[in-house]
């Protein structure tokens, strides 16, 4: 279910300041927002896994905080993100 370690250094890559910039907004929203697609495809191979179901409200919850965050802060920087992503409108 995680992550690895490659696609994880390209998404930190390409949302962050650097490779080892782990820790901004954008690199967090984006890994959860990987994270998030793994597990929906998951979840709907396997209907009956609650806990991944559960799992996978949790990390949208996650998201759906830092969004807002990220939104008061920063909106030229919350519309350039949610574009990339592909999330919303």
């Amino acid at each position: 279910m995680a992550l690895n370690k490659e696609s994880a250094g390209k998404i930190v890559t390409k949302f962050g300041k650097n490779e080892k910039d782990t820790g901004a907004t954008e690199v967090q929203i984006a890994l959860l927002t990987e994270r998030i697609n793994q597990l929906t495809e998951h979840c709907k191979q396997f209907k009956k896994d609650k806990s991944g179901q559960r799992g996978l409200l949790i990390l949208v919850g996650k998201r759906r905080r830092m969004l807002k965050y990220i939104q008061r802060t920063n909106l030229e920087g919350y519309r350039k993100l949610i574009k990339e992503l592909g999330l919303r409108k």
